[in-house]
């Protein structure tokens, strides 16, 4: 079964593009948002080496960055040519929201091993746990669609 592509105008693809970057904003600055917070909670400081401690500033720095990545279409579109339709425009913006996901899933891999070690006590369960939701995030935002782009050259 061949599966229909409809090339959009250049306006809607734009709309569409800006519009995906308002949906994944709000759950990216609610993450950053408890980010902050647990600085501020005793577990914090008790509870996690000072490795550990580091790594949740890592992490804090991932998602800024990925903020920062998804609002920079919005801002480029505003700045250069919000009366404008352009490919070029589209092409980096796309970039942009594409790059943004690679610091996110670090920065939720390695908050999760921070969560799983205060929970199980155990380093490497921790370690393996988010490796393996690390793998999941590879797999489902950049291997799966690669497949699907292969498998529509293969097909026709």
């Amino acid at each position: 079964m061949k599966s229909q592509k409809e090339m959009l105008p250049l306006s809607e693809a734009v709309t569409h593009l800006l519009e995906e970057c308002r949906m994944v904003l709000p759950g990216i600055q609610a993450l950053f948002g408890f980010q902050l917070i647990a600085v501020f909670n005793s577990t914090f400081r008790e509870r996690l080496s000072s490795t550990e401690q580091f790594f949740h500033l890592a992490a804090i720095g991932l998602v800024a960055t990925a903020v920062a990545m998804v609002m920079a279409p919005a801002a480029l579109h505003r700045q250069t040519s919000p009366q404008a339709a352009t490919q070029d425009f589209i092409t980096i913006a796309t970039r942009l929201l594409l790059m943004s996901m690679f610091p996110l899933m670090l920065a939720i891999s390695l908050d999760f091993y921070l969560i799983a070690r205060l929970i199980l006590n155990n380093t490497v369960t921790s370690f393996l746990l988010s490796t393996a939701l690390l793998i999941l995030f590879i797999t489902l935002w950049f291997l799966l669609p690669r497949l699907r782009f292969l498998q529509t050259i293969v097909h026709g």
